[in-house]
């Protein structure tokens, strides 16, 4: 049994995950007519995925580099438009805006979290990002943070390794133009399960802690065996208890002796940013 809780990125010296091993693409919400933006792909694990094909429905081709991301000129025509991991079923959809909807003059965050997981990506709408992502710039309490996907509209953003629980303020610019500081406050989910294999008809409860908050805030939990466990669906949404022991608990009941392997998330709805 594992949690997962998208430990994102590819730490030096560790050797990246295989292209067949991609499952999850990172495309900016936001596109805009002819201009460059960046995506990227993750393995199950969280892992940026060096390598991998990605199709869109225009017929345009990308491969992520070394990174795991790679950089792209969106198409002309405005509209809905959607990509997919090569090989793989399902899709992740965009929209191409014009450049007077997203305005480049000025850099503006428009919506982000209130709260966010430290180990996992949050993302931000707005305008005047940089579409090449590393040419972004972000900190977090004080430390950088790592850039996943860009456009000028939005960016997907994981927090600084070094990050602990709590209130942090958040810094972005692009070149010379930079945006309103606001803060953000970053929790850990903590795991308390039973880990053995799990028997047929067997019960068992998946208590999550969260730390860093005393609010109440959303989880989703995606059950990555369903052959061994029932969840209770695919996906399975719960709020936390908040109060100083914030928990939220999920139900698993066995199909089949064996290892379980659940990923679990916090829900990070976006609003206007707070100063």
């Amino acid at each position: 049994m594992s949690l997962l809780v998208a430990s994102l990125g590819l730490a030096a010296g560790q050797q990246a995950p295989a292209p067949s091993g991609a499952r999850i693409l990172l495309l900016p919400r936001k596109l805009v007519t002819g201009e460059r933006s960046t995506l990227a792909v993750l393995d199950v694990s969280g892992r940026l995925t060096p390598n991998v094909n990605v199709v869109f429905s225009n017929g345009d081709k990308v491969t992520t580099d070394a990174t795991g991301r790679a950089l792209f000129v969106a198409p002309l025509n405005p509209g809905p438009i959607y990509a997919t991991i090569e090989g793989r079923s399902g899709r992740v959809t965009s929209t191409i805006l014009t450049p007077t909807e997203v305005p480049s003059a000025t850099e503006v965050v428009t919506a982000a979290p209130h709260v966010a997981s430290i180990a996992d990506r949050f993302e931000l709408l707005g305008y005047g990002f940089c579409g090449d992502a590393d040419a972004n710039h972000v900190t977090i309490g004080g430390f950088s943070g790592l850039v996943l996907a860009s456009s000028p509209g939005s960016l997907t953003i994981l927090p600084p390794a070094e990050m602990e629980p709590g209130l942090a303020v958040v810094k972005l610019s692009c070149g010379q133009k930079s945006a309103e500081p606001f803060t953000i406050v970053l929790v850990s989910l903590e795991l308390e399960a039973n880990g053995t294999a799990l028997a047929p008809g067997e019960h068992r409860t998946l208590t999550v802690r969260v730390r860093g908050t005393s609010a109440k805030v959303g989880l989703e939990a995606h059950n990555l065996s369903p052959d061994v466990a029932e969840l209770g669906g695919a996906v399975v949404k719960a709020q936390t208890s908040g109060g100083a022991d914030n928990v939220a608990k999920f139900e698993l009941i066995g199909k089949q002796h064996g290892n379980f392997m659940v990923s679990i998330r916090l829900l990070t709805p976006l609003s206007a940013p707070r100063s």
